[in-house]
């Protein structure tokens, strides 16, 4: 795409989401899953989730999210017959997807309209904006951990977008577009703690972990100190942190961020995310050229600002963080 059209994209999408503002305010605006499993639904365990609904004020504002996806940048001709794979895309008519449909943030389906948003959603809504023209001709495949490989190897669908963690295993099966977010381990704690305030704070104090998660190694290292308890599952954790059996709870901040979104006001993040960067990818056939034109739909939208947009609106806003990060380095 040339900077005349991309420029153009920016005017139109900026002009769009000023429109929105006249009508309405326009109120904008990641943290992971497990780095092995697709998001689970939410709200699965064994402990009780009567608390665990979203304030109105918490909701993703669908009509804003629309509007976002609606105002995305549209690929020329030439941009889409430089590349086989958004060739036949394009000749089918749909981009198929896997994905899911049960996470809270990345992509939850609204029962009311029938429609899957959030921050995954978005991203694969806006590339079939990009690639068809329209961002709803898309097909979504809903994947689990077991299947995201073969949905690709078995040409069952064009693209994965299921939080999918970028590792040299998954490399050797399928190729991987991004990484589009990254996220760390982050430490939930009540929102009227004042004792910790981040990881070295976690000394001494009674640490809840999922088992099976990430969370017991990366504590281990750093922070060796910690008396860890390990759960089954999340709402098990916040139970325990809650009923003030454990000071603290640690995994993945994605899951974080979904907890804090489903009981507005009860929880705080204690500090920056620690431990090793998990970097989320699109899953593509093994050596598609859909890695290059992925990649630079994705430049086009981390640099008008589309990516921070919907950041803010899946996101941000509904878990009150203000500032929106910095998108990843695109192929790193």
């Amino acid at each position: 795409m040339s900077k005349q059209m991309l420029d153009q994209v920016m005017l139109n999408r900026r002009q769009a989401l000023m429109g929105l503002g006249a009508a309405g305010a326009l109120t904008l605006g990641l943290a992971g899953c497990s780095d092995t499993e697709a998001p689970a639904p939410e709200g699965s365990g064994t402990a009780s989730d009567s608390t665990d609904t979203e304030s109105e004020e918490q909701k993703l504002d669908a009509e804003q999210y629309d509007t976002l996806v609606a105002s995305g940048p549209i690929a020329d001709d030439d941009t889409i017959t430089s590349s086989t794979w958004a060739t036949k895309v394009n000749e089918s008519g749909k981009l198929r997807v896997g994905g899911v449909q049960t996470s809270m943030l990345f992509s939850l389906m609204n029962e009311k309209d029938g429609k899957v948003r959030g921050f995954d959603a978005g991203l694969f809504q806006l590339l079939a904006r990009y690639v068809l023209g329209d961002e709803n001709a898309y097909e979504l495949t809903q994947v689990t951990s077991d299947t995201r490989e073969s949905v690709l190897t078995n040409d069952q669908v064009d693209a994965v977008f299921a939080t999918y963690s970028i590792t040299d295993d998954r490399k050797k099966v399928i190729s991987f577009a991004g990484p589009y977010y990254t996220t760390q381990q982050g430490i939930l704690v009540m929102a009227d703690n004042t004792d910790i305030n981040g990881v070295d704070d976690l000394a001494g104090k009674n640490v809840a972990a999922q088992s099976g998660s990430t969370g017991p190694t990366v504590l281990e290292e750093y922070a060796p100190e910690a008396v860890v308890q390990e759960f089954t599952t999340d709402e098990e954790a916040r139970s325990a942190l809650e009923q003030g059996r454990v000071d603290a709870y640690v995994i993945d901040q994605t899951v974080l961020l979904s907890d804090m979104v489903k009981r507005p006001g009860a929880y705080k993040l204690a500090g920056d995310p620690f431990g090793p960067v998990d970097a989320y990818g699109i899953g593509l056939p093994l050596d598609s050229d859909g890695v290059a034109f992925i990649n630079n739909f994705l430049t086009i939208i981390e640099q008008d600002g589309t990516w921070s947009d919907l950041w803010k609106v899946c996101i941000g806003e509904r878990a009150d963080i203000e500032t929106a990060p910095e998108p990843p380095a695109i192929g790193a």
